[in-house]
């Protein structure tokens, strides 16, 4: 496999170029980080972020899975959300 293929396969089956896919991506990492201290926070102290974690996942899962017109080979079914190795 070429380096190029290995940095573009997985952008181009979600219709994306490696830019956009970057952007995306990094997007959504800042987004789960502040979930994930919205959460640490709830956890000490669970009268704050009482629904911003489950708000921040729901948003992203909207936007990652329900919203996207994926141009790809494989059926919807055979799609995973971590480690998305189906061909």
């Amino acid at each position: 496999m070429s380096l190029k293929t290995l940095f573009t396969e997985h952008p181009a089956s979600v219709d994306e170029t490696y830019g956009e896919h970057f952007g995306m991506a990094i997007g959504f990492s800042g987004r789960l980080f502040l979930g994930s201290l919205a959460c640490l926070v709830h956890a000490f102290l669970p009268f704050l972020c009482v629904k911003t974690g489950s708000s921040i996942i729901t948003d992203l899962h909207g936007r990652m899975v329900t919203n996207r017109h994926r141009n790809s080979r494989e059926a919807p079914a055979q799609r995973t959300l971590v480690g998305d190795t189906a061909r």
